[in-house]
C-alpha cells in the first residue's frame, strides 16, 4: 500500500484508491440493528467499500458484545423491497 505525499489516501496493491475516514458501521443481530459512529476505516473511492484494521474489528466486536448503554438512541425506519 503506497501513501500519497501529504495525503490520508493510499493506493493499494490491487491499484485501489483507499481514502482514511471515519464512518458509521452498522449491524444486525437477531432483528437488533447496532450503529457505531466515527470507526476508522480504509473506504475505496470507487465503491464505497469499507477496510478495517483488526484491531478496528476487535474493538467493535466488544462494543456489540458489552452492549453498554448507547451515547443516544433513534427511531429508524424501515421499509420492504418487495411490496
Amino acid at each position: 500500500m503506497t501513501l500519497l505525499k501529504g495525503e490520508t489516501t493510499m493506493i493499494n496493491d490491487n491499484n485501489e484508491k483507499l481514502v482514511e475516514q471515519a464512518v458509521t458501521y452498522s449491524l444486525e443481530i437477531n432483528g437488533k440493528l447496532f450503529l457505531i459512529e466515527n470507526v476508522p476505516a480504509r473506504v475505496n473511492v470507487e465503491t464505497g467499500e469499507q477496510f478495517f484494521a483488526p484491531e478496528t474489528v476487535e474493538r467493535l466486536q466488544q462494543i456489540i458484545l458489552k452492549q453498554d448503554t448507547p451515547v443516544r438512541t433513534i427511531a429508524t425506519p424501515v421499509y420492504n423491497f418487495i411490496a
